[in-house]
């Protein structure tokens, strides 16, 4: 299967882009940085959405909650570094509340697909319980 390794690394090289762009464009100027829409905390909401559905895309066997924290932390070190002088920055807790909003929102249907496919998995093989015992 060539096609599905060529899709997961194009995956993964996505994210990657996606998780360098993310951090660099939170430690530059907010002049220089591109903005999206107006509101801080949207850009934020969509940035992390996006890294969210890139993750689970280039890391399938992943635990979606393990992605989940890692990528709440990285909002978190995104806030701590902005706080260094170096930076020039604010550090704003309430960024961080909306990387972390961002990331169970897109992680809420990844979710909800698992649990459906665990309870049609279930259903089976009660059916399947109940053939064998007629």
């Amino acid at each position: 299967m060539p096609n599905s390794l060529l899709l997961l690394r194009f995956a993964q090289l996505a994210f990657f882009s996606a998780l360098i762009f993310t951090f660099y464009s939170a430690i530059i100027p907010p002049s220089l940085a591109l903005q999206l829409v107006p509101w801080d905390k949207a850009e934020h909401f969509i940035a992390f959405c996006t890294l969210t559905g890139l993750a689970a895309s280039a890391f399938p066997r992943r635990n979606l909650f393990a992605i989940a924290a890692s990528l709440s932390a990285f909002g978190a070190l995104i806030e701590i570094v902005q706080g260094t002088p170096i930076v020039h920055r604010d550090m704003d807790f309430w960024d961080w509340v909306a990387d972390t909003l961002a990331i169970g929102a897109a992680m809420a249907p990844m979710l909800l697909v698992w649990w459906r496919g665990q309870f049609r998995s279930t259903q089976k093989n009660m059916l399947n319980q109940k053939n064998i015992e007629m």
